[in-house]
């Protein structure tokens, strides 16, 4: 009884001990030392488990009424920019590709990689630095990711060019979606076309799941066919509705993809009296574009329903919301190969966006290039158009005829 009694004191002074750090758990043991095995550390090393070093330094501090100061980190072995920091000016130099850039400053890295090996080898080119001690390829890339060179991507993120009137169209844009954010009669729809696809057994750098690699062809000569996608995204619920023509991307392709979608989801937006398109700038759908222009006439007097068109300005068209979509369609076949028009259209099928399942309609109509109005016919048709006073070119309104035209203000 007594033993059990005597063990189970000892865990709680060694658990009470776990509990305190520094210079109190040093008192807290010179102070058991005392009372228990008479100011012995090795007994209560013995005892507790303690290091004994600990408790004989507690043990002074007590006697002499002083705290030790532990200087964590001056132990151990420091990293070598903090060793010298001269060396870590001269990596951040040699690696910054501003640093690279300015022609005063001469680097064998100007035009190679910065891996570990090719730092650490100019880094004894550098007379400042002779005689001191230099790291290893290994510890130069581990030095690059602590000063945060680290691998990235490169970013498309600068623009070509900034016309004038970009920041005003922002703007804009940013106005329209405001006014139209609450409305159940507005539907907002994002629309662009993608690349030609080319069909045929071509590699798409992807990745699939088999047992061994798929085999495509070595060189993407001749293909059997192209695949032009035009995408229609409805930004609030997520639906995208793809088509993916067999011709050429004109302006009647687009509007035909456009009746396509409205025949297809109207029944989903029956209390719908008015589109707003977001859209680049691309040549088949600005807003000077005659055959485009007359398709949308068309359509509005056909359905009635009121047209806005929204364009983004030049390079810029990465805001579009529907071009995420088609990064995400590029992840989702890329490890297969489209070799005929059918798998293009089942691969197309399979992808989701926001968790749902695209709409996908194949277009074998085949299409012109050069369709376009006499300037005589356009100018009538222009009557039937509201272009903003301050923004005619990227804020167009298409009204039906059963609907008094308002100049915008």
């Amino acid at each position: 009884m007594w033993r059990e009694f005597v063990e189970k004191g000892v865990e709680i002074v060694k658990d009470i001990a776990r509990r305190l750090r520094g210079a109190a758990k040093r008192e807290f043991q010179a102070e058991v030392a005392l009372e228990v095995c008479d100011g012995s550390p090795r007994r209560a090393e013995s005892m507790f488990g303690w290091s004994r070093e600990a408790v004989r330094k507690g043990l002074v501090e007590r006697a002499c009424e002083v705290e030790l100061v532990s200087h964590f980190d001056q132990r151990g072995r420091h990293s070598c920019e903090v060793q010298s920091p001269q060396l870590a000016a001269a990596v951040v130099q040699l690696v910054d590709p501003q640093s690279q850039a300015d022609p005063k400053f001469q680097t064998t890295l100007l035009y190679t990689r910065a891996t570990g090996a090719e730092v650490s080898a100019a880094l004894r080119t550098i007379p400042e630095l002779a005689g001191t001690p230099l790291p290893s390829a290994r510890t130069c890339q581990r030095l690059m990711n602590r000063l945060g060179f680290r691998l990235r991507p490169v970013q498309k993120t600068k623009p070509q060019a900034k016309i004038p009137e970009t920041d005003a169209i922002f703007e804009h844009i940013e106005q329209v979606r405001e006014e139209i954010k609450d409305d159940p009669t507005v539907l907002r729809i994002s629309i662009d076309t993608k690349a030609k696809v080319a069909v045929g057994p071509y590699c798409r750098r992807g990745r699939c799941r088999a047992r061994t690699p798929l085999q495509a062809a070595d060189h993407d000569r001749h293909p059997e066919s192209k695949v032009v996608p035009f995408g229609i995204l409805e930004v609030d619920s997520g639906q995208l509705f793809l088509s993916l023509g067999l011709s050429l991307e004109t302006s009647d392709f687009i509007a035909d993809g456009l009746e396509d979608w409205w025949l297809e989801r109207r029944a989903a937006h029956t209390g719908v009296r008015k589109i707003v398109i977001e859209l680049d700038n691309g040549p088949e759908v600005q807003s000077h574009r005659t055959q485009f222009m007359k398709r949308l006439v068309d359509f509005v007097d056909k359905y009635p329903i009121e047209i806005e068109l929204v364009y983004f300005p030049p390079y810029h068209s990465k805001y579009n919301p529907v071009e995420r979509c088609w990064s995400a369609l590029e992840r989702h076949w890329n490890g297969a190969l489209l070799i005929n028009v059918n798998a293009v259209v089942e691969w197309a099928k399979t992808m989701t966006w926001r968790c749902i399942d695209p709409i996908v309609r194949l277009v074998n109509t085949s299409y012109e290039r050069g369709k376009r109005l006499s300037k005589k016919a356009f100018a009538a048709l222009e009557k039937r158009l509201s272009r903003s006073a301050s923004l005619p070119r990227w804020s167009v309104r298409v009204i039906p005829l059963s609907v008094t035209l308002v100049e915008p203000g």
